[in-house]
């Protein structure tokens, strides 16, 4: 790896884990509360006392993107982890069934993989309705289909492996053959699709909030404080900004891990 490589991995490694210390122990990063108001100090701009400045209710913007890692970046990994989970089982049945099932499998897989994840999000939440739990549910949906694809890809190719096809013939049955010789590499495989996927989760489920269908008021979530300010963009630019930030850093930073072990693996000179 080289040195430039190497300093931007390290970067964006520290970015995820401030944005874990801000999401586990937001007390560590400021005494105040992300619900408290004071009306005297509404959009006062970055300062000692609120280096991020004041929403319009004099709710200190720092304290809120603080908290709001909780739950915009809980939201995204959330909706990751299931989408891992679901993809592998269904990926691994699919490439392990008979071939009439497996068709079925990927036909379904490929009509919504034609469609934009964030539309088919948007879709699943116009149906279920607004609300954090839904907004990880639509997110979750939507990104299932590239888990099926990429768990139903690696399957089909290590059972046809020679390694399979040795404990086979050794006597060894196919369901613990799968466990040890097929399940670690897909597993393997997914986790590096899952940690680009992390970004584009959180991605989503800010974008959702922005459009009004996630949390509600006065949650503390990105996706809402940056929709929150953008009516007084021109007067107090800081309460989008921040917010929007964070988002970015946070996306920016988990692609990068991503595609940097996905490099790796792959075993491409990096």
């Amino acid at each position: 790896m080289s040195i430039a490589r190497r300093a931007l991995l390290t970067i964006a490694l520290v970015v995820l884990a401030v944005i874990a210390a801000m999401a586990l122990a937001p007390a560590l990063f400021t005494s105040l509360d992300p619900l408290t108001t004071d009306v005297r100090a509404a959009l006062e701009p970055p300062s000692a006392a609120h280096p991020f400045g004041t929403d319009q209710s004099g709710r200190d913007v720092f304290t809120r993107v603080v908290y709001g890692a909780s739950r915009s970046a809980g939201i995204g990994l959330l909706a990751t982890t299931l989408a891992f989970t679901i993809g592998l089982v269904i990926g691994a049945l699919s490439g392990s069934a008979p071939r009439l099932v497996d068709a079925a499998t990927m036909r379904a897989t490929d009509v919504l993989l034609a469609f934009p994840e964030f539309l088919i999000a948007l879709v699943v939440v116009a149906i279920l309705g607004p609300g954090p739990v839904n907004i990880a549910v639509a997110v979750t949906i939507a990104a299932v289909p590239v888990y099926v694809r990429l768990a139903r890809a690696q399957t089909r190719t290590l059972l046809q492996a020679e390694h399979v096809e040795a404990a086979r013939i050794l006597g060894v049955r196919a369901f613990p053959a799968f466990l040890r010789h097929v399940a670690p590499s897909v597993v393997g495989a997914l986790s590096v699709l899952a940690t680009i996927g992390i970004g584009s989760s959180i991605l989503a489920a800010a974008g959702l909030s922005f459009l009004g269908l996630g949390p509600t008021e006065p949650t503390p979530e990105w996706g809402l404080m940056l929709s929150g300010g953008r009516n007084v963009l021109g007067q107090a630019w800081w309460i989008s900004l921040f917010p929007g930030l964070a988002i970015t850093l946070t996306v920016v930073a988990a692609t990068v891990v991503g595609r940097l072990l996905r490099a790796r693996t792959e075993g491409r000179s990096l």
